[in-house]
């Protein structure tokens, strides 16, 4: 298990707004999204095919701000990803940016896939020669190629494999909730999971099967954020709840009032959070290696259970107990 970094589980609530919000970097400076959540600047899908350069001006122009706003006040800085949609993005971003790349985290890649693994690797790779800090990669995994039930197992154990040959870099496997459900023309509502459609569970079960092990894999949009008697809330629990559950840590939010609640469910219980003390601090010596819990409700396993133990705790870390 190489997961184990806390930085790679705290991205947690990742805020998706299009780059060329001239207000974003006002509400970061004026903590309106909280002190808990990491932003993604978007270039994709959220903007007009014909006005990207536009965006792009005023992203530069966001993050000058919000670096010029730190040198002269405190507040709460989230880990800031520029989502691109080219390769080629990433090293012309990075040659604008001057002081500014020192709050940059990293870049999201959009359908990254075995056709154009190489070249979004190589401008990573390229960008961190001259990098004082380090800068990461997200790669979001949506393309029909993952669809196709014949060849998905090869292409994901192919994807791993890009994946993998730069992955001192990269901090989270993304997936793309809303692309696959595309390709089968369907879409959930409040009182529904993405685990409910079974054709969608099925790719997030094989995602997770060849990447769990070793990287985060964060969970799908919820596009919810608003209804009559709170319904779009009590969805997002029971979603982010399966999530977790399944191995999928932190979730793409799109409206600020998804942040509290992503971050409340990623919080731990204390009676976890004592079972995985209790794990991580076990007497190697001791000749019994399982035990009860700390409440005597299940059974604690050193060595099946040790995993889980350091996840728990570098959540409850990072989210906190509850």
């Amino acid at each position: 298990m190489i997961k184990d970094s806390e930085i790679k589980y705290s991205v947690g609530a990742l805020m998706y707004s299009p780059a060329s919000n001239k207000r974003i970097a006002y509400s970061v400076i004026n903590e309106k999204y909280g002190k808990q959540y990491s932003l993604a600047l978007c270039l994709e899908d959220t903007i007009a095919d014909d006005c990207v350069e536009e965006a792009e001006k005023q992203l530069l122009i966001s993050l000058q701000t919000i670096y010029r706003g730190k040198e002269v006040c405190d507040f709460y800085l989230p880990k800031i990803f520029i989502r691109v949609r080219k390769p080629e993005q990433i090293g012309g971003l990075y040659n604008e940016l001057k002081r500014e790349r020192e709050i940059l985290c990293g870049f999201i890649i959009p359908k990254y896939s075995v056709e154009n693994a190489t070249e979004y690797n190589e401008q990573i790779l390229r960008i961190n020669t001259n990098s004082i800090n380090k800068i990461y990669m997200m790669p979001i995994l949506e393309s029909e190629n993952i669809v196709d039930y014949a060849t998905r197992r090869d292409t994901l154990i192919e994807t791993k494999k890009k994946i993998d040959s730069v992955s001192e870099y990269v901090l989270n496997v993304r997936v793309g909730g809303n692309d696959l459900s595309n390709y089968f023309a369907v879409r959930r509502h409040y009182n529904e999971t993405i685990y409910d459609i079974l054709p969608i569970a099925n790719i997030l079960s094989d995602i997770i099967t060849v990447f769990g092990g070793e990287y985060i894999v964060s969970g799908p949009v919820w596009e919810f954020f608003s209804s009559d008697n709170n319904e779009w809330k009590y969805g997002l629990i029971k979603e982010t709840k399966l999530d977790k559950l399944n191995g999928f840590i932190g979730k793409t939010v799109i409206h600020p009032k998804q942040i509290p609640v992503v971050n409340e469910v990623l919080k731990v219980s204390i009676k976890d959070y004592q079972d995985a003390l209790s794990i991580l601090g076990w007497n190697q010596n001791n000749t019994l290696q399982v035990g009860k819990s700390i409440n005597g409700e299940r059974m604690n396993e050193v060595k099946t259970h040790g995993n889980w133990a350091i996840k728990t705790i570098a959540l409850a870390r990072i989210y906190g107990i509850n």
